[in-house]
């Protein structure tokens, strides 16, 4: 716990590996829990729930989640971890398993308490100098760039590096239609996020008051299809994973006043789901200021985004487009209230 209050926004870590075929081999998902124990313990936390099928499986994290597919791995961590550390170990494993990187992209927002955070993450341009001594050479080509905003205290910072193979690889349409969204949601309405603080002695498991969460907030209903792993922190606090076929998505809730925080993360095709799924999300925090930063193929999911929220009665702030190498189009967008 930092000193002066829980940091929400997370670290996003994405490495994608070749070598191994995913149709016919498990790749990272052959790695046992003891190892990957040892990982998270580089990073400063825990497995606290775990689901899976037969794409990936998926992981809650004392600091928000982690998913393990045959060639990909996405560790996202909140608080004062030190998600960087664990990309040393993950590229030993890889190399007995005859993985090679392919690509990694780190991602986040500004920190809340950036005074509290330890080595590498003091500065983006420590992380960056961190990343750029751990990843090997065949990752030539390598872009950090911080997205800004209208609004000095929101912006979205990238890292990505990938193989030439990478920068040439050809994307089939099927590719062209999904998007990666990145939600991060501050000053949540304190009705709605009083919702996620659990009673004082309610008997409960983590588990199981997780479950309640879920369902009485309305999280179950944002993709219907998903199976859901969820978590309840005591006193307050809440992780869900939602695993639906290979996708995934992801919610991580601080709701103090002060420093109320939560996040949205998904994968689903660009048309019809982001305008659903980002709306019933919105609903559930009724947030002061929201970002949303999509990896896509195309810029015009940007306005798929502004449709979605608009209805919200959210106010359209600004928005940046950039380009990374083997990523594509990063769209940054923030919104606020119009109560703010």
């Amino acid at each position: 716990m930092a000193v002066s209050g829980f940091e929400g926004f997370e670290k996003r870590l994405e490495l994608n590996f070749s070598g191994d075929d995913p149709a016919i081999g498990i790749g990272f998902r052959q790695l046992d829990f003891q190892s990957l124990e040892k990982v998270l313990h580089a990073v400063q936390c825990t497995v606290v729930s775990a689901l899976g099928n037969q794409h990936f499986d998926s992981y809650v994290l004392s600091e928000s989640s982690l998913f393990v597919y045959p060639t990909k791995i996405i560790i996202k961590t909140c608080g004062m971890t030190q998600l960087l550390k664990s990309v040393p170990p993950l590229l030993h494993h890889a190399a007995t398993m005859d993985l090679q990187i392919c690509a990694c992209r780190y991602t986040r927002g500004n920190f809340i308490f950036p005074e509290e955070q330890p080595y590498p993450h003091t500065s983006f341009e420590e992380e960056i100098v961190y990343l750029e001594e751990n990843l090997p050479e065949n990752l030539c080509c390598r872009k950090a760039s911080v997205m800004p905003s209208k609004l000095s205290s929101h912006s979205w910072h990238v890292f990505s590096a990938c193989d030439q193979s990478q920068m040439v690889m050809q994307k089939s349409p099927y590719d062209d239609q999904l998007y990666t969204a990145e939600v991060c949601m501050t000053g949540l309405d304190r009705v709605l996020a009083q919702k996620f603080f659990r009673h004082p002695n309610d008997g409960q498991t983590a588990d199981s008051a997780g479950k309640e969460m879920t369902e009485s907030t309305g999280i179950c209903d944002i993709n219907p299809n998903a199976l859901i792993c969820d978590f309840a922190f005591d006193p307050c606090g809440y992780s869900m994973n939602g695993i639906d076929g290979d996708h995934y998505s992801t919610i991580h809730v601080t709701p103090e006043n002060g420093f109320s925080y939560a996040s949205f993360e998904c994968v689903a095709s660009m048309y019809g789901d982001i305008v659903e799924m980002l709306n019933k999300a919105v609903q559930i925090f009724r947030p002061a200021t929201m970002t949303v930063a999509t990896k896509c193929t195309s810029h015009e999911v940007w306005m798929q985004v502004a449709k979605a929220i608009k209805p919200l009665g959210m106010k359209f702030r600004s928005c940046t487009v950039d380009d990374f190498p083997g990523t594509g189009s990063v769209v940054f967008q923030v919104f606020t209230s119009r109560r703010k």
